[in-house]
Order: C-alpha cells, then structure tokens, then sequence
C-alpha cells in the first residue's frame, strides 16, 4: 500500500492481526512452531501478528487450523476482506471494466439523501455531461489499462445522475476554480460542460460553490477530491485507489474540512460570473 493509509484501514488490519495472534497464544505455539506447521518462512507468522503483512484467506485457514479452531477462520477471513475492501486500488475496481465500476456505486448514491462534494481536479461526476465523461473515462481507462467499455461506462454515469432529480435529497458541491480551467476533451467539449454546470446549479436541491483562485487567505488547503455520504462513509480519490473511510473519527474530520472549505466559496452570480469567464477563454 502506498504511504497514504486511512487509520480506518490500519485499524481495520491491527484487528485481524490482533485475532490471529491470540489464537495463537491461546493455542500455546510460538511464532516458529506455527510457520513450520504452516510451511512458510519463520518471519511470516511475525509479520501477519504485527500487521505488517496482510493475510491471505489461505494463510487464515492455515493458522486457524494450526492453532485447533478452524471454526474460527470464516469469521477472521470475513474480517480481513473487509479490511482490504477499505482501500481499492483502480486496477482491481476496474479489472471488469469502467462501467460495472460505475455501476456498482448506484445504490450508494439512491441511499444517501445528504451527499457533499469536494472537488479539486475535475468536474464532480454527478454534473459531468455525456461528452466530458466520455473524454475523462477514455484517459482514465488508457492510463489504468481497463479495458475499453467507454459508452457503457459514460451511460452508467448518466443514470447516476438522475438522482440530482428524484426524491428529496440534498447536494452541495464545493469546486476549486481550478476545474473550471482544465481542460478535459476539446474546448467544445470543455464549453459544453461549463455550460451544463451553469443549468445544474439552479436546481432546489443544488448548492455549487466556487472557491476562487483570488479567495482571501485560506483557512484550509486544497485537499483530494472527496464525496461525503450522508455522515457515514466518505470516498476519497486518490490516483492509485479509491479509499472508503467509515470511522466515525475520521469521517468527522471529513466533515470539518468541508465546512472549512465551505467558507471560502462564492455562490450565484459570483459563481456563474466564474463559470462564464471560464466559458470565454475556451473562445
């Protein structure tokens, strides 16, 4: 894992580690004795106990049942995945391609009724028309080597972003001007989308904030792009993985960071102002 690691994900493994190594000692092996019994190199049994290695499910069956109690190891293997699932690498999410990837994200979207946005690089997904999505996936996808589902993956995207339009769910969108300036596709592309964001910023349940290149001192940094859901889950982007943060402390610094951020935004006729200029410099 790169040096970026959620203590969420830390936490998760120190608990799975944490298992192993009591099962261990209540067996009454040491270290040595279980990598014999296991087949692996003495060091291994150290490593796993310290969390310095992540197990695998073969590696849990094997300790379970050298330790007496392999009734125990659906229960920690169940425990380990979960902890991996915390940290995503792109190339596993999207080993199936970039549509299922978009997919799979649909009922997260359906459930959550406040969703907040930070956005620092790109335009937010849920704004994202057909054309920039399709020009943002294709880099994407060549750069992760996915494999080629473009059309599929940029429909997908589109159904998600009906939720902007059902129900009675909440949006606020916090965009660094940044986003308005690069430039994803081909200016046409590029004016199109600008465009879309001056139509979805006038929808009840829209807030969209620009926070300006001239904005006075800042009070927080610019961050990774991120989605908070609800106030239970944040999705951070990084370029090789996805992060899932669900720690209750974690997801409150999260919340902070927003609402520090949301200090520095302007909105309405400064926003569009923003967006116009933005629009202008494509000509």
């Amino acid at each position: 894992m790169p040096p970026y690691q959620s203590s969420s994900v830390a936490a998760a493994r120190k608990a799975v580690a944490a298992r192993l190594r009591d099962i261990r000692l209540d067996s009454g092996m040491t270290g040595h004795e279980l990598a014999t019994v296991c087949g692996w190199n003495k060091s291994k049994s150290s490593r796993i106990e310290n969390a310095r290695t992540p197990p695998s499910d073969t590696d849990i069956h094997k300790w379970c049942d050298a330790c007496g109690v392999p009734d125990q190891a659906a229960d920690i293997v169940a425990a380990s995945r979960t902890a991996e699932s915390m940290y995503m690498e792109w190339r596993r999410l999207q080993r199936t391609g970039l549509r299922h990837l978009q997919e799979s994200r649909m009922s997260l979207y359906e459930r959550t009724q406040h969703f907040r946005s930070y956005a620092s690089h790109v335009v937010p997904g849920l704004f994202q028309t057909p054309a920039y999505a399709s020009a943002l996936l294709g880099v994407i996808g060549r750069f992760h080597d996915a494999p080629d589902d473009i059309a599929e993956a940029v429909r997908a995207r589109m159904a998600r972003a009906r939720v902007l339009y059902e129900g009675r769910r909440r949006f606020a969108f916090l965009v660094e001007e940044s986003v308005l300036r690069y430039q994803i596709g081909d200016a046409e592309t590029m004016a199109g989308q600008l465009g879309h964001l001056l139509s979805v910023m006038s929808l009840p349940t829209v807030s969209l904030g620009i926070i300006p290149f001239g904005a006075r001192e800042r009070s927080m940094w610019t961050l990774e792009g991120f989605n908070i859901f609800d106030e239970r889950r944040v999705h951070v982007e990084l370029l090789t993985a996805q992060v899932t943060v669900t720690a209750p402390s974690e997801v409150s610094l999260y919340l902070k960071a927003f609402s520090e951020l949301a200090e520095l935004p302007v909105y309405g006729a400064e926003a569009r102002g923003l967006i116009t200029s933005a629009i202008d410099s494509l000509r």
